[in-house]
């Protein structure tokens, strides 16, 4: 007897474990997942609580505090915690809001084609005529700046990839035969759409959503930078950059722990984003 072909599960797992970026971003990623979770048991200390030590050097350097103190006494580790469960929550947020619609956008425009397919794709090329950083401060502009607004306006950047991606995945599939087939037996449209060609346009959807993470991320920060995202007492990472630029020569420390953060998740979202695509497509398999 033949051996039993290794489950789909099985199969993506070697072929994403066999990259040793991908499988170390995986580790990263699941770390600040923990930290955002729980950052309530993790913080030392309440977020916002005031200490008689402003700008208190870190351990490594003599100061009482692990991370040191920002510009007003704030412990750092406990506001890089949550800040940790603030970019998080905007990344997932991001994903979720402009994955779910764009899907949708997407597979309404590549199945139904015509002038909804015209109509969708204008404003996709619309939105990817302007730089991504610009459009969001262009709404967040229009909507006053805030977190809920942040999450918004990056989401509504992050929309054109997963339209596009979506509708490619549609017009593929619809000309198959088993989306004939089910067209013959007088299936409808709506069940045709999500039940037979959704499930095989996931892949590249997934890989689109953890580098979508990243996108949100990091736009989310650059707003926060520029005083248009989370506002202050909220422990944000960008907006903890925007505070500490005045004290970038006296106190590097404040600047280069929350840059820091933000580097190594971004940089693991993207490495991850590679192995899912690698993993996924068919095409890259050796």
């Amino acid at each position: 007897m033949s051996p039993l072909p290794p489950s789909p599960f099985k199969e993506f797992w070697n072929y994403f474990s066999s990259s040793k970026g991908a499988l170390f971003s995986l580790f990263v990623v699941i770390f600040f997942v923990f930290v955002a979770l729980f950052a309530d048991l993790i913080a030392p200390y309440e977020q916002n609580r005031l200490f008689d030590s402003p700008i208190s050097p870190p351990f490594w350097n003599g100061g009482e505090f692990l991370l040191g103190t920002d510009e007003i006494g704030r412990d750092m580790l406990s506001r890089l915690v949550h800040g940790a469960r603030v970019s998080m929550g905007i990344g997932f947020l991001v994903v979720l809001f402009s994955m779910s619609v764009g899907t949708i956008l997407g597979l309404i425009s590549g199945y139904f084609g015509g002038l909804v397919d015209k109509a969708i794709m204008r404003l996709v090329d619309i939105l990817m005529a302007l730089p991504s950083i610009l459009l969001a401060i262009v709404v967040v502009s229009i909507l006053g700046p805030s977190l809920l607004n942040t999450i918004v306006a990056v989401s509504f950047v992050a929309l054109p990839g997963f339209i596009r991606l979506a509708r490619a995945g549609a017009m593929a599939e619809k000309k198959k035969k088993y989306v004939i087939a089910s067209k013959t037996y007088g299936t409808s449209n709506l069940r045709i759409m999500f039940s037979n060609i959704l499930p095989n346009c996931t892949a590249p959807l997934i890989v689109q959503g953890a580098l979508g993470f990243s996108d949100g991320i990091l736009n989310a920060a650059a707003l926060g930078f520029l005083g248009l995202g989370a506002q202050p007492p909220i422990a944000e990472w960008g907006t903890m950059l925007s505070d500490s630029r005045p004290y970038i020569e006296s106190a590097p420390h404040l600047v280069t722990l929350p840059g820091l953060c933000i580097l190594v998740v971004v940089l693991a979202f993207n490495l991850l984003g590679d192995g899912l695509r690698d993993a996924l497509d068919p095409r890259l398999k050796k």
